[in-house]
């Protein structure tokens, strides 16, 4: 009986990580501007507990710009770290251009799609529109998503507080690039070639019981739109001696861009 390689079992994960996104690919159409209502925030510490996982990172993410979204944008975690643009629509209060967010949350909440925080809800308003704008609390907004855009940024790993050396680790990545997702995550000793895989805990965090010894390299399948491929951070990430807490360079940049075909939707209006 013919033994099935790693590289079949590979093959496997990626094809089932594609199949299971396949709905929700459908349902985004990214180039396409879609209706929605937000509101903000009701105390400001709020960005700071989000259910990805970034915790007071998430404030350091396009100024702050940071936002929750409802499950379907969400996705049980896939969707954190996507970033949208949006604007809201009325022409008395409104500017024309928005703002971009980063998804960092999750809101259950069943009247607005997005929830944001009171500086960056008052942002999307023309000039000393802003007081006049938040007493609205749920306003009409279009947004699509773009890509994620981090200049001269590598990709960097978080080692969350929650990881015990050496029995226990659980990463975030932060910095991820383009109009991507994050599907697969493989991590290996430098110098050997047996990957062991992570697991989605839970928003944005990976994590594994007994991680292999030694520095650690990783690996990614990486998805935008329909199509999928492998990143290597060939070299060492993690050193020997990882601690919790810790944010280490992956010296990768992402920067992808969905292929995705949904047409026809609405574009005009907006560039």
């Amino acid at each position: 009986m013919a033994t099935r390689t790693p590289n079949f079992f590979l093959f496997c994960r990626l094809c089932l990580m594609l199949i299971m996104r396949v709905p929700s690919a459908v349902l985004s159409c990214s180039s396409c501007i879609h209706q929605a209502k937000l509101a903000y925030y009701a105390y400001s510490g709020a960005v700071n507990v989000g259910a990805c996982g970034y915790g007071s990172f998430a404030t350091k993410l396009y100024g702050g710009n940071v936002g929750a979204a409802t499950s379907d944008l969400y996705r049980n975690g896939v969707g954190c770290s996507a970033c949208y643009q949006i604007r809201c629509t009325d022409p008395k209060l409104c500017n024309k251009s928005g703002t971009t967010i980063v998804i960092t949350d999750f809101t259950q909440n069943n009247q607005t799609e997005f929830v944001v925080s009171r500086s960056t809800f008052s942002s999307l308003a023309v000039t000393d529109k802003g007081p006049e704008l938040l007493k609205r609390g749920i306003i009409d907004i279009e947004y699509k998503r773009v890509p994620c855009e981090y200049k001269d940024q590598n990709m960097l790993v978080k080692v969350e507080e929650s990881s015990q050396y050496p029995n226990y680790l659980a990463v975030l990545f932060l910095y991820q690039g383009g109009q991507t997702e994050i599907a697969i995550v493989d991590v290996a000793q430098v110098g050997t070639s047996e990957w062991h895989y992570m697991t989605r805990n839970h928003g944005a965090l990976w994590d594994m019981q007994k991680p292999p010894g030694g520095a650690l390299q990783f690996r990614f399948v990486v998805t935008s739109g329909y199509d999928g491929k492998w990143l290597w951070a060939k070299n060492a990430v993690l050193p020997i001696d990882w601690k919790s807490g810790g944010v280490y360079d992956t010296g990768i940049q992402i920067s992808d861009v969905s292929l995705q075909d949904c047409d026809p939707c609405n574009k005009s209006g907006w560039p």
